[in-house]
């Protein structure tokens, strides 16, 4: 997600099953800082559970192949103007918007307030998950193995 009033933006990474959100905040949209954050944030997550990763077709993707070698998984590309290659994301993002809605400067946005939209949408039920949170699912994703 990129701001119209500066150079920040946020990088959203999501479990498609669970819908476990990461948010990281970008001080400058890039290819160097997107990989280094990408990499960062999911090496936290055990190896058996990041398998994959689609990536939209931004500019900001192209260290795609150190985050391949990085984290050993395997990477994909949406296909341009597919927005269902990507869908759980999208979904996410719109309701991140709820509490930065569009015209937002993500640069004046506090990294404690990132976490808190991050803990909300984690710990929000969801119809989808049979009123369960992204955190009790993901969480029990974990477990089973």
């Amino acid at each position: 997600m990129v701001s119209r009033k500066s150079f920040a933006g946020l990088n959203t990474l999501v479990e498609r099953k669970s819908g476990y959100i990461l948010i990281s905040k970008l001080h400058k949209v890039g290819k160097d800082e997107t990989t280094d954050t990408v990499i960062k944030r999911m090496k936290n997550i055990p190896a058996e559970y990041r398998q994959t990763l689609t990536l939209d077709n931004g500019k900001e993707n192209f260290g795609h192949k150190e985050i391949k070698t990085k984290l050993s998984i395997d990477v994909y590309f949406a296909r341009t103007y597919c927005f269902n290659d990507r869908a759980t994301n999208e979904n996410t993002n719109g309701l991140i918007r709820r509490y930065l809605p569009k015209g937002t400067d993500f640069a004046r946005v506090h990294p404690n307030t990132i976490k808190a939209i991050e803990r909300k949408l984690n710990n929000r039920p969801r119809k989808r998950l049979k009123w369960k949170t992204p955190h009790e699912i993901f969480k029990g994703i974990a477990l089973e193995h």
